[in-house]
Parts: C-alpha cells; sequence; structure tokens
C-alpha cells in the first residue's frame, strides 16, 4: 500500500498575551516552504478580554485567508506566575476555539518538544531555534520577535511529528504502534 503524496498547509501558533506568533508552511511531498510568518501585537490592548477578542479574530483570518489544513500550537508550560500561566492558557483556548470554529484541525506541542523536533535539543534557546529555521528556509535576517519563528517552529514540528502531539499520544508511544510503524528497525538476535 502506497501513501498518498503530501500536500498541506500548516499553521503554527505561539500563543502570548502580549505578543502572538504564527507561521505557516506548505508541505509539498517532502518539499517544505515557507508561506508566512509573523506576530501578532496585543500590547496597546489594555484590556484582557479584548486581547482575547483581538486573537480570535486574528487566527480566523489567518485560516480564512492561507486555507491551512491543519494546525499546530505550542502547549503552555508551568511556570511560577499564575496569573501569567492562566493568561496565557486563555489566550491559547482563544486560538484553539479559532480553529474550532473553522473546523480546522489542531495539535498541541510541549515547548521542548518543539525545540528538540527543530533543533535536535529540548532546551535550546528562542536564538538556537530562530538559528535552524533561518537555514531551513533560507531566510535572509532574524525577525524583530522571535515569536514569529517560534510559530514558524511549531507548524514545523508538526510536519516532523507527523501530526502526533499531546491530543494524540495514544495513537502513537506505544511499543506495537512504533514496532508496526518501524518494522525494519527491529532486529533479530
Amino acid at each position: 500500500m502506497t501513501k498518498a503524496p503530501i500536500d498541506k498547509i500548516i499553521l503554527g501558533i505561539d500563543p502570548g498575551t502580549s505578543i502572538m506568533g504564527y507561521g505557516i508552511i506548505h508541505v509539498q511531498k517532502q518539499e517544505l516552504k515557507l508561506v508566512t510568518y509573523g506576530v501578532i501585537h496585543l500590547t496597546k490592548i489594555e484590556l484582557h478580554p479584548d486581547k482575547l477578542k483581538r486573537i480570535f479574530d486574528r487566527v480566523l483570518q489567518l485560516i480564512d485567508e492561507y486555507h491551512p489544513d491543519e494546525m499546530a500550537i505550542e502547549a503552555p508550560f508551568f511556570g511560577k506566575n499564575v496569573q501569567s500561566m492562566l493568561k496565557l492558557g486563555r489566550a491559547q483556548g482563544v486560538a484553539i476555539a479559532a480553529a474550532l470554529y473553522r473546523n480546522l484541525p489542531f495539535e498541541e506541542y510541549t515547548p521542548k518538544k518543539i525545540k528538540q523536533s527543530i533543533t535536535g535539543s529540548g532546551n535550546a534557546s528562542k536564538e538556537q531555534v530562530a538559528a535552524m529555521l533561518m537555514r531551513l528556509f533560507k531566510l535572509k535576517e532574524l525577525p524583530k520577535h522571535l515569536d514569529a519563528t517560534d510559530g514558524l517552529a511549531a507548524a514545523l514540528c508538526h510536519h516532523f511529528q507527523g501530526g502526533i502531539g499531546e491530543h494524540n499520544k495514544s495513537k502513537s508511544g506505544s511499543w506495537k504502534a512504533f514496532i508496526s510503524e518501524n518494522p525494519k528497525r527491529i532486529g533479530s538476535k
């Protein structure tokens, strides 16, 4: 059985309440193409509910303009500031709500998983992630805000992980699944 050729557009989101990063890639067979990447500035918006509305509206605009097939979003990480974590979680939830509103499948990836997928190290810095993306996509210069490359990294991670993130761990992660997906890697002694 042969697999159908891959042809899909992936929207990656790095949620934030001050700056939210996004990146969109087009995967055609084995070729990766950068469609666009950037940030959504939220610092001038005073009230948190207004920031959430702006996130929802802009993610819908990205979906409507670029017609992605899937969305990848960075999962909130655990920090010491509970209020910041709650706000970040809301920002992520609103971006997910926009995807759900447009019936766009989504997947979450931990920051460590995204860094590991892009650089090979889960402890890589934002700068290291950005540098690797610059090489992969032949970008001329770093963006002003690395949140943009973080959004791009989420999209690329989704591709590298075969769309299996935090929600779909049950689809993989078992030895049985690994063996069935990688028969040539299993050797006999």
